[in-house]
């Protein structure tokens, strides 16, 4: 397992729901840099970062991805799936944080190789416990 600080990458569209996993995070004391996008093509955009100047793909890669599912732009399954696919991208654990608790998305996100599945609708305690522990899922 990497140490602290952890490079996580959150995939949130609704602030106060990122403010609250922001909140989490820091009452946890998970030790860590975050980057913050707001939809699902701003993050593929952050993960395949090009170099300005000539162009070519920089992959940024961080130690964790909390990813919403419903998302603007491009949806957080379609990033998922996207992640998993890259052989570059695959390694890091993607935790989806979600206001589904629909036995189609769990399916989804464990079948398409998300590390966790949160339920931002469950009771706060569970909640902040999840959340949490998010470090156990790197690498």
């Amino acid at each position: 397992m990497k140490n602290p600080p952890y490079e996580i990458l959150i995939v949130e569209d609704n602030l106060a729901h990122l403010k609250l996993t922001q909140y989490v995070l820091q009452k946890s004391q998970v030790q860590s840099n975050v980057t913050v996008v707001r939809d699902g093509q701003a993050a593929l955009d952050y993960l395949y970062k090009k170099k300005e100047e000539r162009g070519e793909p920089v992959l940024k890669s961080p130690d964790l991805i909390l990813l919403d599912l419903n998302l603007p732009k491009r949806d957080g399954r379609e990033v998922l799936k996207l992640v998993k696919e890259d052989p570059a991208l695959k390694e890091i654990p993607v935790i989806i944080v979600s206001t589904s608790d629909r036995e189609e998305d769990i399916s989804y996100a464990e079948e398409n190789g998300a590390a966790h599945y949160i339920s931002k609708s469950s009771d706060f305690a569970k909640f902040s416990y999840e959340l949490g522990s998010v470090a156990q899922y790197i690498r």
